[in-house]
């Protein structure tokens, strides 16, 4: 039996590219949890035997779209408190990208697209570092890039 071949938790990197259309993108400080939620809504449909309608109707379903979101814990690191501050009162959309620099050559290295900052959450726990929590939703189905 082969062992599962496995990546390590830096190898999966969640990048904002700040100033939109710059092309440079910077990992959220102190984000240590990252949840990537793909959703598939889908529609079911009850077909019926034309030849015997006593029996059970069929169930047929297909996808009707793709969602994808991103959460992230970690503490309030003073170097992005700014940043996400901003980007949540602007309501602006800016890009985002998903890095997973462990992809096999020919492998889906990187899933990016425009996105929402959906939830900003902080909270406090005395003896504790204050603690982050943000949402962001993609803006569309997120552009794949294959590792060359």
């Amino acid at each position: 039996m082969a062992a599962a071949q496995t990546e390590k938790y830096e190898e999966m990197i969640l990048d904002v590219e700040l100033v939109s259309g710059s092309g440079i993108y910077t990992p959220i400080c102190g984000m240590t949890d990252v949840t990537i939620s793909r959703t598939a809504t889908i529609d079911s449909t009850e077909i019926p035997d034309c030849d015997d309608e006593s029996l059970p109707l069929s169930v047929e379903k297909q996808v009707r779209s793709i969602d994808v979101s991103i959460s992230a814990t970690g503490v309030w690191a003073k170097t992005s408190q700014d940043m996400l501050k901003a980007w949540f009162y602007s309501a602006a959309v800016k890009n985002v990208r998903i890095r997973d620099t462990a992809a096999a050559s020919g492998d889906i290295e990187i899933e990016s697209g425009p996105a929402l900052l959906a939830s900003l959450k902080n909270s406090r726990t005395k003896g504790k570092k204050v603690t982050a929590d943000v949402e962001l939703q993609l803006d569309g189905t997120p552009a794949r890039t294959d590792k060359p």
